[in-house]
C-alpha cells in the first residue's frame, strides 16, 4: 500500500497542532466567560469544542477549494455550409445575457424616469402661487382686460381680449376680484358690462356685475383701491401705481416696456396672461 505523500503528513500535524491550540483557547475563553477555571472543565466539554473547531476548519477549507479545472474540449472538424448557416442563425436567436440584461434595465430606467418625472402644474396653481395666495384682486380693464386703451374707443365698442380669458376665470375662482375703469358716459358702461357677458366671465366665473366699478377720473380708481384694501392690484397707470406703492401689499404694472420699480411691491409684465404663463 503507497504511503501517503509528505505535503500530506505535514498537513495532518499542522491540523493536529491547530485543533490542539484552538481548543485550548476556547476553553480559556469560556471559562473566563463563565468564571470556571480551566481545571474545573469536564473533558467532554474539551472535546465538543474541539469538535466544533474541526467542523469550522474543514467548512473553511470547503469554501476555499479551488474550482475544478476544466476540460479541454477537442477541436471540431471545420462546419459545413449548412451547419455554419445553422449555427449562425443560433447565435443570432440566443442574445447573449448580457444584452438582454442591458435592455431590460434601460427599460426599467424609462419607466421609472417617466413615474417620477416632475408633474406640470396647472394654470390654477399657478395663479395661486403667483398671487402668494392673495385673496383679493382689483384690476383695470383698458389695456388689460380688454383690448381698447382709451375710455374714447369704450363709446363705440368694447372687446374682451381672448388671451386673458382663462387666467381671468381663475383668479375669479378664488379671488374676491373687482374691475374698474375710467368711462366717459354711461354708453360706455353698457359696453363694457355686455362685452364681459358674452365672455361668459359672469357666467363662467365667480365676478358678479356689482363688482364691475365704473369711476369719471383717475383719481376715482385709485379711491376705489384704497377703500377695498386688495392684496394686489393690476394697473397699467405708473403714477397710479406709484401711489399705491405705500398702501397695497403687490401690484402688477401691465406694460410692453418693462418699468424699473426700486420697490419689490411692484412687478412688470407685458401682459396679465404673460405673467401668470
Amino acid at each position: 500500500m503507497a504511503e501517503p505523500p509528505s505535503y500530506l503528513s505535514s498537513f495532518k500535524d499542522e491540523l493536529i497542532q491547530l485543533i490542539k491550540r484552538l481548543g485550548t483557547y476556547l476553553a480559556l475563553k469560556m471559562s473566563n466567560l463563565f468564571s470556571i477555571s480551566l481545571q474545573k472543565l469536564d473533558p467532554r466539554s474539551v472535546g465538543a469544542i474541539a469538535g466544533l473547531a474541526v467542523a469550522i476548519i474543514f467548512t473553511y477549507r470547503l469554501t476555499r477549494s479551488p474550482a475544478p479545472p476544466t476540460r479541454r474540449q477537442p477541436k471540431r472538424q471545420a462546419p459545413t455550409t449548412s451547419s455554419t448557416a445553422i449555427r449562425t442563425q443560433s447565435n443570432i436567436t440566443l442574445m447573449p445575457s448580457g444584452v438582454y440584461s442591458s435592455s431590460e434595465d434601460l427599460r426599467a430606467q424609462n419607466t421609472f424616469d417617466e413615474f417620477f418625472q416632475p408633474v406640470k402644474p396647472t394654470l390654477g396653481q399657478i395663479v395661486r402661487q403667483k398671487l402668494n395666495e392673495g385673496r383679493k384682486v382689483t384690476c383695470r380693464l383698458l389695456g388689460v382686460i380688454l383690448e381698447e386703451s382709451s375710455p374714447e374707443e369704450l363709446q363705440t365698442k368694447a372687446t374682451v381680449r381672448p388671451s386673458v380669458l382663462d387666467v381671468l376665470l381663475e383668479i375669479t375662482k378664488f379671488c374676491d376680484l373687482y374691475l374698474m375703469e375710467r368711462v366717459i358716459d354711461d354708453e360706455s358702461e353698457k359696453n363694457v358690462l355686455l362685452a364681459l357677458e358674452n365672455a361668459g366671465i359672469f357666467t363662467s366665473g365667480g365676478l358678479v356685475k356689482d363688482k364691475v366699478l365704473f369711476c369719471s377720473t383717475e383719481n376715482g380708481r385709485t379711491s376705489f383701491v384704497r377703500q377695498l384694501e386688495p392684496d394686489w392690484h393690476i394697473d397699467t397707470n405708473p403714477e397710479i401705481v406709484s401711489q399705491l406703492a405705500r398702501f397695497i401689499k403687490y401690484q402688477l404694472h401691465v406694460s410692453p416696456v418693462k418699468t424699473e420699480w426700486t420697490t419689490g411691491k411692484v412687478l412688470s409684465s407685458p401682459s396679465l396672461e404673460q405673467f401668470f404663463g
